[in-house]
């Protein structure tokens, strides 16, 4: 088996600004993001030999985005289908071709008109290509809150999880977001805004689901002697993990996702534990997502995560900061990519005024299975 822990590294990071309405196409949002991780990185795009993206419904692929950018000869690309479930896994299957000598600077980018254009619960946009859904689609019950907000409310009734629990999380990533210059949401919250804030789908409130949002970000993916030549310091990858199991729709016990299958062949791979990890990126449709996570990646035991995070455990602060940037509830919903591109300013030690101190290895993850019967993940380390 192909050896490729600590060989590869991510030298780049990229955004575009996020909004509701970027004015622009998502291809233009596409290259936009790639130009900017580039330009981090102290590359151009004549040294780019490698594009990847992931995709469900709005998207831009290599086979687009290269030629707009000049790239007339790729060695290697990918689109992967999939929601944010895969996000983690192209950037994995990336380092495998730059360890493997398939590519030398693969560029990872999402890009999506999420808010303006393509709403990911919208209309008219036929239901997931799941078997399970045709089951539930004649009675309305196929948009994302929906499905969360009974995986919650089993969680609730198994484990005594409490909408204060979630809204505590809400508050914590709300305040990290006030921190950061990019976030589409800075305004601090108090847990009684959580509460009064409206219902969605119970027992989802407003505040409890991601932002849909448009816009692009990117991550240079090379190996790791290059990474050390370039402009910024390098994070290497450490570990990089994906699979499938057991979809969200129809699994044997709900309170469980496909991440606690998942997390000791990622932690294995990298030599490490969880109590290794000094700050972690928890992919955050929703509130409920980042608590199923903290017991599923072993932060805590299962059925504790709700009062993990009251504990203040998971604030900038705390023993554990989770999606310091804000997440997807208050930075904006990238599709994943967005808590890579943090993780790594985390270690970089670029994050400004929400820098955690010392941080020298992060854990960053994708949708831990839903519809797709698959998460990913990544572990991160500063070089």
């Amino acid at each position: 088996m192909l050896e490729f822990t600590d060989r590869t590294a991510i030298a780049g990071v990229g955004y575009t600004p996020f909004s509701k309405d970027s004015g622009v196409s998502t291809l233009t949002l596409a290259c936009r993001a790639v130009l900017a991780a580039l330009e981090d990185a102290g590359l151009t795009p004549d040294e780019v030999d490698g594009l990847a993206t992931h995709r469900v419904g709005d998207s831009a692929p290599p086979t687009l985005v290269g030629p707009a950018l000049g790239l007339s000869d790729l060695s290697w690309h990918l689109d992967q289908f999939g929601g944010g479930s895969v996000s983690h896994a192209v950037v994995g299957q990336a380092a495998l071709a730059v360890a493997a000598g398939l590519a030398e600077v693969v560029v990872c980018y999402r890009a999506i008109n999420a808010r303006s254009e393509f709403r990911m619960g919208g209309t008219g946009r036929g239901a997931p290509a799941s078997p399970e859904v045709q089951y539930q689609a004649p009675y309305g019950y196929v948009a994302p809150p929906q499905q969360f907000a009974m995986y919650a409310r089993a969680h609730m009734l198994r484990y005594g999880t409490t909408a204060e629990h979630f809204g505590a999380l809400a508050v914590t990533q709300r305040a990290n977001a006030a921190k950061n210059p990019r976030a589409l949401m800075r305004t601090p919250i108090t847990l009684d805004d959580y509460l009064a804030s409206r219902w969605i789908a119970e027992p989802f409130r407003l505040l409890d689901c991601c932002l849909e949002t448009d816009g692009a970000c990117a991550v240079v993916v090379t190996t790791a002697e290059r990474a050390r030549s370039l402009r910024r310091h390098p994070v290497l990858i450490s570990a990089a993990a994906w699979g499938g199991g057991t979809s969200h729709l129809s699994c044997d016990d709900p309170t469980v996702t496909a991440a606690a299958a998942l997390a000791p062949r990622l932690y294995a791979q990298a030599g490490l534990g969880p109590a290794d990890i000094d700050v972690a990126e928890l992919y955050d449709c929703f509130t409920y997502s980042v608590i199923v996570q903290l017991e599923d990646y072993g932060f805590c035991p299962k059925g504790e995560g709700g009062p993990y995070v009251a504990s203040g455990a998971t604030a900038l602060d705390g023993a554990l900061p989770v999606n310091t940037h804000g997440g997807f509830l208050s930075e904006g919903y990238v599709h994943g990519v967005n808590h890579i591109a943090e993780a790594v300013s985390q270690l970089r030690g670029e994050a400004g005024d929400r820098q955690v101190p010392g941080a020298g290895v992060a854990l960053s993850t994708a949708q831990p299975g839903y519809v797709l019967p698959a998460t990913s993940a990544l572990i991160l380390r500063r070089a």
